[in-house]
């Protein structure tokens, strides 16, 4: 299992502060909400929660505690295709999921 940051680094305006902004995913939603606890983002924060396409919006100095902590930087670019993986990931576990209570 693995967290990702990628190296977006858009400039927004969040509640005043503009920063530049980028994403914190991962492999599964538990080891991207424990790995978030650990580098101090609130799990308020988490976007599209519950999706493959689920993630943190972190600032540049999140974005370096993440790195120090042992996340896999990406390339922005490469974001699709680390969606598409996860999302066949999703769909082969719900697959399995369903196979097992059938065979129940």
């Amino acid at each position: 299992m693995v967290v990702y940051v990628d190296d977006m680094r858009r400039t927004a305006t969040v509640r005043g502060m503009t920063r530049q902004w980028s994403h914190l995913v991962a492999d599964t939603s538990a080891e991207l909400r424990a790995f978030a606890v650990e580098i101090g983002l609130s799990l308020s924060w988490i976007q599209r929660p519950g999706t493959y396409r689920e993630h943190f919006d972190v600032t540049d100095a999140m974005r370096a505690a993440a790195l120090r902590h042992g996340a896999v930087a990406v390339s922005f670019e490469a974001m699709p295709a680390l969606h598409r993986r996860l999302r066949e990931r999703a769909r082969a576990q719900r697959a399995g999921h369903t196979g097992h209570a059938q065979s129940a």
